[in-house]
């Protein structure tokens, strides 16, 4: 019986880039798609329903960050965008227009195949530890089911990316406990404490998730921030437990 290839959509205008991409990403057991801009990104995008998006920031027709806006509003795929090189506002701003990772050009394609691997697996990844059994938890007007791996406020769905979700369940499984964002970088990105990574990848994705979940995203009452430390989400009672 034939095993399901994750497919990898990999946008850059440079041809010998999406050569290079396509050949690797191919030979470690991917089914990869191309495009040459950001126009063609969309319409692959429709008809190719990749598991992830390899999205380079620099190109015609639509920059990468028009691609990520346009997906967000119809999809939670996993983005990887590829920005250039010292560039931190390009990374802030593709994070902040909903990408969960990004590589700096000039990179080494072991590094984006690390990238794309631990993405995904988090994704998939479930985190259960500190979550009852039913695997639902509420608070307020909050519903998490980490089953599902979906989040209602009242009756309605908020729309997730896979590591907004990661991230949030992270939090909740130990709820009132704070995490630095060096182990968040590690448990949600898979980044070794050893490997000098921007933490505003972190703040950016907190940020985000506050917009989303938050009554006034300015005054947080789930995810707060510990002083010195990081993040932690309020500590969530027991049945029948006050504080």
């Amino acid at each position: 019986m034939e095993t399901h290839k994750e497919k990898i959509l990999v946008v850059d205008d440079e041809a010998s880039i999406r050569r290079i991409l396509e050949t690797r990403l191919s030979m470690i057991g991917y089914d990869v798609v191309t495009a040459a801009d950001g126009e063609e990104a969309l319409d692959t995008f429709r008809d190719a329903e990749p598991d992830l998006v390899v999205l380079d920031v620099m190109m015609p027709k639509l920059d990468g960050y028009g691609v990520c806006q346009e997906l967000r509003k119809e999809s939670d795929v996993p983005i990887i965008m590829l920005t250039a090189l010292g560039d931190v506002a390009d990374r802030i701003t593709g994070l902040e227009l909903g990408a969960d990772d990004y590589v700096v050009k000039p990179f080494s394609p072991k590094e984006l195949e690390a990238r794309i691997r631990s993405v995904l697996r988090r994704v998939e990844k479930n985190i259960n530890s500190g979550i009852p059994s039913s695997g639902v938890i509420q608070i307020n007007s909050i519903r998490i089911d980490t089953n599902k791996r979906q989040v209602y406020k009242g009756d309605e769905r908020i729309r997730l990316t896979g590591m907004e979700f990661s991230l949030l369940e992270l939090l909740v499984s130990k709820s009132g406990e704070p995490f630095s964002r060096a182990e968040i970088l590690q448990e949600v990105w898979g980044y070794t404490p050893e490997r000098h990574v921007d933490t505003r990848v972190v703040d950016v994705h907190i940020s985000r998730l506050r917009a989303k979940l938050e009554d006034d995203p300015s005054n947080p009452e789930l995810i707060l921030t510990a002083r010195g430390t990081g993040y932690l989400f309020q500590r969530i009672l027991e049945p029948g437990e006050t504080e």
